[in-house]
């Protein structure tokens, strides 16, 4: 059973390394798919001599046909292109998806030569880190004033106002850091799979995965020959190769696949400070008018300061990007306030 299932999953890489070859209209990226294609049709004939000898004499030689889902996805290339499905080709563990990234060698500069010089544009760092942490206070800042005022706006006394801006505050943590669990963690498998199959073709093959690395460098412009050198000097060492090939055959870092529980708690902590800045007029104990006010004060001028610290990470103009978040959260609470009293009227008016 396993040699039938490796047979059939070369087969249907090969399948789709043609379907991504047609749909890449960069010649260059187009012939490195179809040389990985030509790779896994023959590593699928091996399979397929092995199955041969284990296998019941005179039993009816199979047959390949494509999955559901490789038809899906060979259906999204043509319509999308390579490069805007890289994760999902990623997930179907399709190789040379780092020529998307930018290229490990330019013309007249060297190729790697070590483990250090490869790779390194996956590495996320603090300053990933740091941005999901502003956006997370962003949501929670927009997401419970436009609860708080809503509230406020049908006509509810402060009391329990600040109880329904509480508990927005919790259950909008909590789905936070809930949300970015089940997401890390699975990448985090899906990633940790990949990683461990190709730990198993390196310690079998390990020449053609050389190849299959130096046709990578080949497509960014490589005399194939360097390439093969540097490939071969790359995965000299065991462990070194398997870094290597995660992160310019898979395009993952194999250091930085992300702690699940990091990102909730993250998650969590910075969607509740967000959140809790729209209740600081309540728990001062501010009421009516004068509560309102202060929570729309304190809401914009902390959405300005994410504006301005959001421009670090995308380089707009800071003052424009700080207004433009002011103005989105203030539209949120409008409407928000004007629709809580709208219902509180009408709700009013009934009883």
């Amino acid at each position: 059973m396993a040699i039938i299932d490796s047979w059939y999953h070369e087969k249907e890489s090969a399948w789709l390394y043609h379907q991504v070859a047609a749909a890449e209209p960069d010649p260059h990226k187009s012939r490195l798919f179809l040389q990985l294609a030509a790779a896994a049709e023959e590593q699928a004939g091996k399979w397929e001599s092995s199955s041969r000898q284990a296998a019941v004499p005179n039993a009816p030689k199979r047959v390949f046909t494509p999955s559901l889902r490789a038809r899906i996805v060979a259906r999204l290339l043509r319509q999308f292109g390579p490069r805007a499905l890289r994760s999902v080709l990623a997930a179907m563990k399709l190789r040379g998806l780092s020529i998307y990234s930018a290229p490990v060698s330019i013309a007249g500069h060297a190729m790697p030569t070590s483990l250090s010089d490869v790779g390194l544009r996956h590495r996320g760092g603090l300053g990933n880190n740091l941005r999901a942490s502003v956006f997370g206070v962003s949501d929670g800042l927009v997401s419970n004033a436009s609860l708080v005022l809503g509230v406020a706006g049908a006509g509810a006394a402060s009391g329990y106002v600040l109880l329904t801006g509480t508990a927005g505050m919790l259950a909008g943590a909590l789905s936070m850091a809930a949300g970015e669990y089940v997401s890390v963690r699975s990448q985090r498998e899906m990633y940790e799979y990949q990683i461990a199959l190709e730990r198993e073709e390196v310690a079998e093959y390990p020449e053609e995965e050389a190849e299959e690395l130096a046709l990578i460098y080949q497509a960014r412009g490589v005399e194939i020959e360097q390439a093969r050198e540097v490939s071969r000097a790359l995965l000299a060492n065991p462990e070194q190769a398997l870094d290597v090939l995660a992160r310019e055959e898979l395009g993952l870092n194999p250091d930085d696949l992300g702690s699940p529980w990091g990102a909730a708690i993250t998650s969590f902590v910075s969607f509740a400070v967000g959140a809790t800045v729209p209740l600081l007029p309540f728990f001062a104990h501010s009421t009516g008018t004068t509560a309102l006010v202060l929570t729309a004060a304190v809401t914009c001028t902390a959405l300005f300061a994410v504006g301005l610290t959001l421009s670090l990470f995308t380089g707009r103009h800071a003052l424009r990007g700080a207004v433009r978040m002011v103005l989105i959260g203030a539209g949120a609470g409008v409407v928000s306030f004007l629709v809580g009293r709208a219902v509180g009227g009408a709700i009013g008016a009934a009883g």
